[in-house]
């Protein structure tokens, strides 16, 4: 029941703000919103104030932004519609949605800096056979402060600048060990890995694993937890972008990389499972990814409708309706091929081996 709870809370708090951003942005442009709706399905409740309608539907998967004149064929020309205006108002409208998305996602990485997430120390938990620390002397429970004389206090930052030296055929470790302070020497183990765009690159491994029953709450400052939440936001921009060329060049499997509502509901379930941090990280990622997703200029989404205002802005009038019908066919029907893939590839990766033990396989 929690997991539910926080998948509805989650998929309608990232509806709720992409919405807004276009209500907000159709009001600052002056353009009458004659319905405001979330979700669909059987309506709960329903409001009207200032003209605009206000639903909330029995079914928090979706929502949308009905505004004055927003189709060629309805639009009279009053000065309070949507194709009544220019088409640089009609961009604001259109891009406060992913903005707002992305803008929510930079809030709460700034708020998880500055409220406190868990990470692992460097104490050793165990020591691997084949590699550098088991020869040097490394035993499970040390815990490591220093490599090559800079100072580490987590383990994410220890795993960092280890990986890093794969040109190094040793590093100087500090180590601390029943309270007793050795430096010893490590060779460094290069080996090949596979990051998670299927790019092979070469990584420094000492062979230790983390201790993970030992964790702290690693808090910063209020401005400190700006910047990082900015670089956090950065990193997983350029990731996303990089996913999304890798997958256009077919460097990139669609099936094991995109996920739909199911697959969002079992991430949202074991984020619930480890704590509020989790998910409002996990908010954080999907919110800033929808705001990039709808960014791509593609007909139905966003970035269609943007790529449209570009096409009509450098023609000086908009495309035929007729043009504009045909093509938007083409984009549903492929949004849905796609929305019907994605689905059944969750079903398989969550209920696969459920599915062929059923089947007696």
């Amino acid at each position: 029941m929690i997991s539910l709870i926080v998948f509805i809370v989650t998929l309608g708090l990232l509806i709720i703000v992409h919405e807004c951003g276009h209500f907000i942005a159709a009001k600052w442009m002056g353009v009458r919103v004659e319905k405001f709706s979330l979700g669909f399905g059987p309506q709960l409740i329903k409001k009207k104030k200032n003209n605009t309608e206000y639903y909330i539907n029995a079914i928090p998967l979706g929502g949308y932004v009905k505004l004055a004149g927003d189709n060629l064929e309805e639009c009279k020309g009053a000065k309070d519609e949507y194709f009544s205006k220019p088409p640089g108002k009609r961009f604001w409208i259109i891009f406060f949605g992913p903005l707002l998305n992305y803008v929510l996602g930079f809030l709460f990485f700034w708020l998880i800096f500055f409220a406190g997430y868990p990470t692992l120390t460097t104490r050793v938990g165990g020591v691997l056979d084949g590699y550098g620390a088991k020869d040097a002397g490394i035993m499970a429970g040390d815990r490591i402060t220093a490599v090559n004389g800079m100072k580490v206090l987590f383990w994410e930052d220890l795993q960092d600048i280890i990986q890093a030296k794969t040109n190094e055929a040793k590093v100087t470790l500090s180590i601390l060990r029943d309270n007793k302070k050795q430096e010893l020497s490590v060779s460094v183990k290069e080996k090949k890995f596979y990051d998670p765009f299927g790019e092979a690159r070469n990584v420094g491994l000492l062979g230790i694993t983390p201790y993970y029953d030992e964790i702290v709450k690693v808090r910063h400052g209020f401005w400190e937890s700006f910047f990082l939440g900015a670089k956090k936001t950065r990193q997983l921009t350029a990731l996303t972008y990089k996913g999304l060329w890798r997958m256009l060049r077919g460097k990139l499997s669609v099936r094991e990389s995109v996920t739909g509502p199911l697959g969002i509901f079992f991430l949202t379930s074991h984020a619930a499972g480890a704590g509020i941090i989790a998910v409002l990280h996990l908010i954080a990622v999907l919110s800033i990814s929808l705001g990039i997703f709808n960014l791509i200029p593609f007909p139905v989404l966003d970035g269609g409708h943007i790529l449209f205002l570009g096409i009509e802005k450098i023609r000086g009038k908009t495309l035929s309706l007729k043009i504009e019908n045909f093509i938007t066919r083409i984009g549903v029907t492929v949004l849905v091929s796609l929305a019907v893939i994605v689905t059944y590839n969750d079903i398989v990766r969550v209920f696969g081996d459920k599915i062929l033990n059923f089947m007696g396989r």
